[in-house]
């Protein structure tokens, strides 16, 4: 950071990509040799004595396999050292208990993307107001969505520019992701007020202040109907195949449409969650949240034979629910949204917020009469309001007592390392 008040930032900027049907077979080919080195690579570790597992040794491995294996060739040669050092930056995340051990990448569950390691092999121009130019390694020109301004040309410099960029396939087709390193003026503290927030299904988001942001389906009557359809005629095709009989053109072609309407609710959901949290966090300094575990909330209920649960397809239909409001996503944008804007997130525990009379702090489950109705059955209280609101009151007196960032169970928020023995390459 300069005296000025300046500091580095990283961001990334997603681009839609159009690729010709030949530039589409090509960085598909990449795609998949990317994934199946990924999992040589990660056979290599499980054989390899522990003293061997180096970054040299592994490089030469990658080598001497992009010799003897042609298909991984298309591969470009920076791109494969950028899987290496992923796979080595798994491990270390691994053993500072950041995420679990890598594993094999499997061909249907992988999301297909290749890495770009260096800015300045795209030679990024722009050729008009909606369409811009990328040079992609062993694919060629291609012209991508200009939809943001980009440090190019006379506007890049050494403190902001574009560092790298990753190709990505989802159900749309191919994207780009560029890496930008930018100096920005660093925010002033915010401010504004507190608020707390109690995150729902019926009400996504409800505010301390009184203040909700609700959203309507994802997707319209008539396209859910579609959908329905294109699921019901892909199980019927599917029941027609024999065991081990390949997927015929026209169940592929059904995926793909089932695919994009899904994948249209989800551009849906993810630009309500923009535009909420970042209304949030321009106008509160301090935002506070129950720190969920969502993990655990969407556990199937359906139990063992010897004992199996209760209400299972009820308890189903809420975990699909709650999966589709995608809290945790919403907190991850509120975290460095709030921080952009000179805020701050803190995080409380969850248990009783919800049960709790934010009037006179009288706990019982019968305060909730129902989803949106809330009495306290206090005898000296009595009060009444909203459920939501009612909790996230409670959200924010945790935060004002002192309670942030302190677990319901007592364990320690920062995720703790597992035991996994380390390696010489650590």
């Amino acid at each position: 950071m300069s005296e000025r008040g300046l500091e580095k930032r990283q961001f990334g900027h997603r681009a839609r990509l159009a690729l010709a049907p030949a530039g589409v077979r090509a960085a598909d080919g990449q795609a998949h040799a990317a994934r199946t080195l990924w999992n040589l690579l990660h056979a290599w570790w499980q054989m390899m004595p522990k003293d061997k597992r180096t970054l040299a040794h592994a490089d030469a491995a990658i080598r001497q396999a992009r010799k003897d294996i042609d298909f991984l060739a298309v591969l470009p040669a920076q791109a494969a050292q950028a899987v290496l050092k992923t796979y080595f930056q798994a491990w270390k995340n691994c053993w500072e208990g950041r995420a679990d051990a890598p594993n094999f990448k499997g061909r249907l569950r992988t999301v297909m993307s290749v890495d770009v390691p260096q800015g300045r092999d795209l030679n990024i121009t722009r050729v008009h107001r909606r369409w811009g130019m990328a040079n992609i390694p062993k694919v060629g020109r291609v012209r991508f969505r200009w939809t943001k301004d980009l440090p190019v040309g006379k506007r890049a410099g050494a403190e902001n520019r574009i560092t790298g960029a990753r190709l990505i396939k989802d159900a749309l087709g191919w994207h780009i992701a560029f890496r930008v390193q930018t100096l920005e003026v660093k925010p002033e503290p915010h401010q504004g007020p507190e608020v707390g927030i109690d995150m729902g299904v019926n009400v996504p988001l409800a505010l301390s202040d009184g203040q909700t942001y609700e959203h309507g389906a994802w997707l319209t009557e008539k396209e859910k109907t579609k959908l329905l359809h294109l699921e019901q005629r892909a199980a019927q095709r599917k029941g027609h195949r024999q065991p081990g009989e390949r997927t015929s053109r026209r169940l592929h072609h059904t995926y793909d449409q089932i695919a994009g309407l899904r994948a249209k609710a989800k551009r849906r959901a993810l630009d309500w969650q923009h535009q909420t949290t970042t209304a949030i966090a321009r106008t509160y300094a301090t935002v506070v949240v129950e720190a969920l575990t969502i993990t655990n909330m969407v556990k199937s209920a359906r139990g063992t034979i010897e004992e199996p649960g209760k209400n299972v397809a009820q308890k189903s239909g809420l975990d699909r629910s709650i999966s589709g409001e995608a809290w945790g996503r919403t907190v991850t944008m509120l975290t460095y949204k709030t921080a952009n804007n000179g805020g701050t997130l803190h995080k409380v525990p969850a248990p009783n917020t919800s049960r709790r009379c934010s009037a006179c702090g009288f706990i019982t489950p019968g305060n909730r009469e129902s989803q949106a109705v809330f009495v306290c059955k206090n005898p000296d209280c009595g009060w009444s309001g909203n459920a939501d609101h009612n909790a996230a009151q409670n959200v924010l007196h945790l935060y004002r007592m002192g309670h942030a960032l302190i677990p319901a169970a007592g364990r320690a928020v920062v995720r703790r390392a597992k035991r996994v023995k380390p390696a010489a390459a650590r």
